[in-house]
């Protein structure tokens, strides 16, 4: 218990209103109106409902980034016939993603010192720029695909605030017992907009019916070019109403903060940065997220040629890819909640999901190795083994978020989870520029993913778990 209000103590020397900590404490970095105290005097913490339409509005923005981040993986069939893509431009469409994660740190230190609001309409005023540059009417069709390029970049670059913003939404808005709920909800989102783009694009774009495209009729090609284009407008007026819905109200904080945690002071961006790369228990939980999620976007990325040799065809590898997302999804939101009705157990709750990705990926493996194994091999034990690794994997990636913030408190929460998913990105972009290129014999990828479900396994059963902001948020509200 002593080590408990001694963890607050040491947080306390930097509350809001105090003269201690200031230069000491790495803020020479942030601007003095973003430090200023939110909590002062008689008021007390308290939430107001307007953070629902808060969270809507994020929620949709991170729909949508990963609605067109995936827009043309589904249709590439299309895609080539009507724009003449080729397969590397559909691998660098996808790729895009992964690249757009180069300004990370940018978008970390606006969020930083510049607040919610501001990286929010930035991120926005982007998307409409990629969502509009896709939309250009022209005849050429390798200036069309230029065009489309270029926004899938710009589309890219939001991903940083899709993906990184969640636990600084939710702790700036909501309070203790609902921060781990809208942290998945708004991450999560972005998973789903990811899956949906299996569904949208299939179901409004025809396929060529595996025709080659030298003998597509004209009249055949100017259909599917003009679906297209319907789903790259469509995209781009929802993107520019959220754009102007977050103009007309998104506010950067609440009038008085939901929790004690909301109200304290923050590292500067230099200071935070040094603290992430010389905490050993925060890179070990670095790790133990970024190389099994990586594997799994890669391996999922190419899991139509993985099931190749037991012949399953392109469309059913697609419905698994999306019944893993939307699963993972659905977890990742009912943990979050359980999380915050259960304090203190994102530890456990990771040990659980992992010890079960670890077995799903182990009986898929073996599975696919039938011939050896002699375990039965079927529509539904393939369906139903790479399902629940993705459920499992997916589901896990609020928690993480969580477990980052508590480790590191007070490094500012876009910067801690904006550092891990840098890394992550990194690593899933140089996996998937390997897997462009070597199509050979890709089984190896199911060993890689159930070592690195085990290995990470270990780590968080090693890892010594803390709860600085939470701690501070009891302690200090008792």
């Amino acid at each position: 218990m002593t080590g408990c209000f001694d963890r607050v103590t040491a947080v306390s020397a930097v509350w809001p209103g105090s003269s201690r900590g200031g230069p000491a404490m790495g803020l020479e970095w942030s601007r003095q109106e973003e430090r200023q105290p939110l909590l002062g005097g008689p008021r007390a913490p308290r939430v107001f409902g307007r953070r629902w339409l808060v969270l809507l509005l994020f929620s949709l923005l991170s729909f949508m980034q990963g609605l067109v981040w995936n827009s043309w993986g589904p249709i590439q069939n299309s895609a080539r016939a009507a724009y003449g893509f080729s397969g590397l431009d559909i691998a660098l469409l996808v790729l895009w993603g992964p690249i757009g994660f180069l300004p990370c740190f940018l978008f970390m230190w606006l969020m930083d010192t510049r607040g919610l609001r501001v990286t929010v309409l930035l991120t926005l005023l982007v998307m409409v720029l990629g969502a509009a540059l896709r939309c250009v009417p022209v005849a050429d069709l390798e200036l069309k695909r230029r065009l489309i390029h270029g926004g899938q970049l710009l589309n890219g670059f939001a991903g940083p605030t899709a993906m990184n913003a969640a636990p600084f939404l939710s702790t700036t808005w909501f309070s203790p017992d609902e921060r781990a709920t809208a942290t998945a909800i708004a991450s999560m989102l972005n998973y789903l907009g990811g899956a949906c783009a299996f569904l949208i694009g299939p179901l409004i774009v025809p396929a060529p019916n595996n025709t080659s495209s030298s003998l597509l009729t004209e009249e055949h090609v100017a259909t599917i070019k003009d679906r297209i284009e319907a789903v790259m407008y469509t995209e781009f007026g929802i993107i520019t109403v959220l754009l102007a819905a977050v103009l007309a109200y998104f506010p950067a904080r609440p009038p008085v903060p939901p929790s004690i945690a909301a109200a304290g002071r923050r590292l500067g961006y230099r200071s935070s940065i040094r603290k992430l790369l010389s905490n050993g228990r925060f890179l070990m939980i670095v790790f133990a997220y970024a190389v099994p999620l990586g594997f799994y976007a890669g391996w999922s990325g190419v899991l139509d040629v993985i099931l190749t040799p037991i012949h399953v065809n392109q469309v059913d590898a697609g419905w698994i890819g999306f019944w893993s997302i939307v699963g993972g999804c659905f977890v990742g939101i009912a943990v979050g909640r359980f999380a915050d009705s259960v304090r203190g157990v994102l530890k456990p709750i990771l040990v659980l999901l992992f010890s079960a990705a670890t077995l799903s990926s182990t009986w898929f493996t073996l599975t696919f190795l039938s011939s050896i194994t002699h375990l039965p091999l079927t529509t539904a034990t393939l369906y139903t083994s790479c399902i629940l690794i993705g459920v499992f994997l997916n589901g896990s990636v609020p928690i993480f978020f969580e477990m980052f913030v508590e480790t590191v408190y007070p490094v500012p929460e876009g910067i801690s989870c904006g550092f891990v998913t840098f890394l992550s990105n990194i690593f899933t972009g140089l996996l998937l520029v390997f897997l462009t290129f070597y199509h050979t014999d890709l089984s190896w990828l199911n060993w890689c993913l159930t070592g690195s479900s085990f290995l990470s396994l270990l780590f968080i059963v090693c890892f010594r778990e803390s709860y600085d902001r939470l701690y501070l948020d009891v302690f200090i509200s008792v």
